[in-house]
């Protein structure tokens, strides 16, 4: 009986460019971002500056992580204590919690079989908000154009959280510009790697001068090079609260090579995530999420479905596969573990029940898929999970 011997949290490592950038910037001791030589840019604002091209956004600014960046984001749209939020059901803690860390009320909407935000629940929704914080959960993208069509016509702004979707885009479109603001992470699980960290695009000057006073830039604002004109901030920076939460230059030089390499490791995910969901294609009760024309998604995890199976019976797959090598997380369970965690998760949201959502989450099984694996362990990782859940299916 095959077993697999890799580690799913074994990431590749920094490449050696991003590693003497790294020591250069400690070499000079000149850490913090605004602690730079005259005439001279730092790795954040480098970054920023960047990134902002690499996105086609017009501003651009680098924090300590991407849920930062989320709150960022919503206090710089508006977002108030009391105000009620839009976000997925299917999401991640970090995207309820930044909206309650500004004081707002997280209002769930449901997931389709396909993974994505409901857009029937969204409309029915959306006079009860000004904000929704989308989430691009597991790196599958809605109908980018519906969902903004649905938002602008009911005057919803809406911010991205694009922490598995950097890269991916809907017809052509990165992810993240669509929406007034989009939020990425470069934490260790993400498509770049600073351990922690996170960036924030938008072309609307008045919230990125907001983003940057509130991230903490004191009266430094100049010594961004992806950020509005000064009279922008002039308007704004007697307004807005300092709450640091800056991305240092060491994260940023790190991170600066990964980028250029960005494309490169999308094809090599995708590469992987191809080869495993044709493996699971076919197997007796599972079903396979199909991914529209529209989308090109970024493969770094797979989720697969294992609709209306028992409790047990999930659990058994889940085991019989660890047995063997292979680590899935089940978004189904009572209580959350590790990174799997639900709306009814979060006691500090409540929310009323949606039923044919919680049939989908307790069906979801998702599986990480880093870089460190080749297109032959892909293959015998899927003849695993074929084989468990066919033997578990058909009561061996």
């Amino acid at each position: 009986m095959e077993t697999f011997k890799g580690n799913f949290t074994q990431q590749e490592p920094i490449p050696d460019e991003a590693i003497e950038a790294a020591v250069a910037v400690m070499q000079s001791g000149r850490l913090h971002r605004y602690n730079v030589a005259e005439g001279e840019a730092g790795a954040a604002a480098l970054l920023e500056q960047e990134f902002a091209e690499a996105m086609g956004a017009n501003f651009c600014l680098a924090v300590a992580s991407g849920g930062y960046a989320l709150a960022c984001a919503l206090r710089a749209v508006g977002v108030k204590p009391g105000d009620r939020v839009l976000t997925n059901a299917f999401t991640l803690a970090p995207v309820p919690g930044a909206i309650a860390s500004v004081g707002a009320v997280p209002v769930f909407v449901g997931v389709t079989e396909d993974l994505v935000i409901n857009l029937d629940d969204l409309r029915a929704k959306l006079d009860h908000t000004e904000v929704l914080l989308l989430s691009h959960m597991r790196g599958h993208l809605c109908d980018m154009d519906r969902l903004m069509a649905l938002c602008d016509g009911a005057g919803v702004t809406v911010i991205e959280d694009c922490a598995h979707t950097m890269g991916a885009t809907w017809k052509g479109r990165l992810s993240g510009t669509d929406g007034l603001v989009g939020c990425f992470s470069t934490q260790t699980y993400k498509h770049l790697n600073s351990g922690e960290g996170g960036l924030l695009i938008t072309d609307d000057a008045e919230v990125a001068a907001r983003a940057v006073m509130m991230s903490g830039s004191y009266m430094l604002y100049e010594r961004h090079l992806a950020v509005p004109e000064p009279e922008v901030f002039e308007e704004v920076k007697y307004l807005t609260p300092n709450m640091s939460g800056r991305m240092d230059n060491l994260r940023a030089a790190i991170l600066r090579p990964q980028l250029r390499k960005l494309p490169a490791q999308c094809e090599a995910w995708n590469a992987r995530y191809r080869v495993v969901e044709e493996g699971l294609r076919g197997t007796p009760g599972l079903q396979v999420v199909e991914r529209p024309d529209e989308e090109y998604y970024v493969g770094s995890s797979i989720q697969f479905l294992l609709l209306d199976w028992s409790e047990d019976k999930i659990d058994a797959v889940i085991k019989r596969c660890s047995a063997r090598g292979v680590e899935l997380k089940w978004f189904g369970g009572a209580e959350p573990a590790g990174f799997t965690s639900r709306y009814d998760s979060w006691h500090y949201a409540p929310s009323e029940r949606m039923p044919d959502s919680d049939r989908v989450l307790k069906a979801i099984i998702d599986m990480r898929l880093p870089l460190t694996f080749d297109l032959d362990d892909c293959a015998l990782i899927a003849r695993i999970i074929r084989a468990e859940v066919g033997a578990v299916f058909q009561g061996n």
